[in-house]
């Protein structure tokens, strides 16, 4: 059998199915009373019961493993086992002369308690409220009926044969079945915990590494909107828009997914986070949600592990008749304002904040730089070690629009490419494939490079 397409796989269903085997626990008391009856009118009685009984367990248990959500189904099974408790509890008194003693056998008393467990394993309080309700009612309607009939046989009995021993156990079995109640309600209540727990997890790892989702989750505080300082990252892919125009949805889908998983993949392996994916264009935070003092470090080793991956992914690209798309990375490090965003409607997690603009418009210089990765002075001063001085070219006195100070940046060099320098006429960087607003910048007159 395909173990997919099997019912006994649900958990819906096997959880049925455990509770159904308290059935034949039942069906075997039953047999018992058959060969351990002591009179034809209780023999026939229960060889019909049992009968009826079997029929419903049967298709109980195949309703179980094919049909285990049907709320309607589940709860005429639970009322036929509430009637079989009325009928086994005192069929064999009121089939009995009113001379004879009426009291409870013990078979009856433990088929009710065992069917209130399996009623239990359903953890449905609607369906132990029912069951409950039908043996209750009916357990001490059955009492009032034989208090009146003892006392017409012998007047002034009515109360006396009423408040007896049976009435103690009917109110044992309602406090046993207020006990499961609750603890139904209390799996229910831990169960929506559990899931509300489990879908902020899953939430929390669409944007953080799964250790950073461990520490928020014994941390929640750190969620909060606070300024901090962090690194900021920006990935894009060149000319991803013409490429998508001509491309088909399974090429597309597939550069796409491949593009994202390397990118994040090397975001979390770094302790990072993924603030948002925005069609081809990715924003990392290193530092956000819980500061710590290698941010930078780490945020510049990333970028400089995901400009060889992202190399080598556009190597295997061409290789299998794909286009050579190429991609440009900005690295900024500066105070951002971070933490969950609430609107009332869709709460989100991100950094806000000039480093964000500054982040983004570096990583659309790179286009311009022909170079795969474009940082800030502020990174420069982070991670003085990690730069090689025969790699990278710095220039000075970047203007980028809505800043009074010039930046200094430094780029790395394109592996057989000739980079290109920032002059006077370079205002347009063209569309930004992000939320964030479209900018330009100016470049002041080149200054002599540095590092060459």
């Amino acid at each position: 059998m395909n173990q997919k397409a099997s019912p006994f796989n649900n958990s819906d269903s096997v959880r049925e199915l455990r509770s159904a085997s308290l059935r034949f626990v039942v069906l075997s008391i039953l047999f018992a009373n058959l060969v351990f009856g002591d009179s034809l009118s209780s023999f026939t009685t229960h060889v019909a019961v049992s009968l009826v009984y079997g029929t419903v367990s049967v298709a109980s248990v195949i309703a179980a493993a094919y049909l285990p959500k049907q709320e309607s189904m589940n709860a005429a099974f639970v009322t036929l086992d509430a009637a079989l408790v009325v009928v086994v509890l005192y069929e064999h008194i009121l089939a009995s002369p009113i001379t004879e003693n009426h009291n409870l056998t013990t078979s009856s008393l433990v088929v009710s308690f065992i069917l209130l467990n399996h009623v239990a394993l359903k953890h449905n309080r609607k369906l132990i409220v029912l069951f409950s309700t039908i043996v209750i009612l009916s357990w001490v309607l059955m009492l009032a009926v034989m208090a009146y009939r003892h006392h017409s046989n012998e007047p002034g009995t009515l109360l006396s044969n009423f408040f007896n021993q049976d009435l103690g156990l009917t109110m044992s079995f309602a406090f046993t079945a207020m006990a499961v109640y609750l603890l139904a309600r209390d799996h229910d209540s831990t169960r929506r915990q559990a899931l509300r727990i489990e879908e902020k997890r899953m939430n929390l790892s669409r944007f953080f590494s799964p250790r950073v989702v461990s520490d928020l989750q014994n941390a929640s505080a750190n969620l909060d909107l606070e300024r901090r300082n962090a690194a900021v990252m920006f990935v894009d892919i060149r000319d991803f828009t013409s490429y998508a125009e001509t491309a088909s949805a399974r090429q597309l889908a597939r550069v796409l997914g491949e593009y994202r998983h390397i990118v994040a993949g090397m975001v979390f392996a770094y302790g990072g986070t993924v603030d948002k994916f925005i069609g081809d264009g990715v924003m990392a935070v290193f530092g956000q949600p819980k500061p710590q003092a290698d941010d930078a470090q780490r945020a510049m080793e990333c970028a400089l592990s995901l400009t060889k991956s992202l190399d080598e992914w556009r190597a295997e690209n061409v290789e299998r008749g794909g286009p050579p798309l190429d991609t440009g990375i900005g690295l900024h490090y500066g105070t951002v304002l971070g933490g969950v965003l609430e609107s009332g409607f869709h709460d989100e997690f991100t950094v806000i904040g000039d480093a964000v603009n500054v982040a983004q418009r570096l990583e659309a210089m790179a286009k311009l730089l022909k170079s795969p990765l474009v940082i800030s002075e502020a990174m420069l001063q982070e991670v003085p070690v990690l730069l090689d001085q025969d790699q990278w070219i710095r220039q000075g006195g970047i203007n980028l629009l809505g800043r009074r100070a010039p930046l200094n940046i430094a780029y790395l060099r394109r592996p057989n490419s000739q980079a290109s320098v920032l002059n006077p006429d370079d205002y347009d960087i063209g569309d930004v494939h992000t939320d964030f607003h479209k900018s330009s910048f100016q470049s002041a007159p080149p200054t002599p490079l540095v590092g060459r």
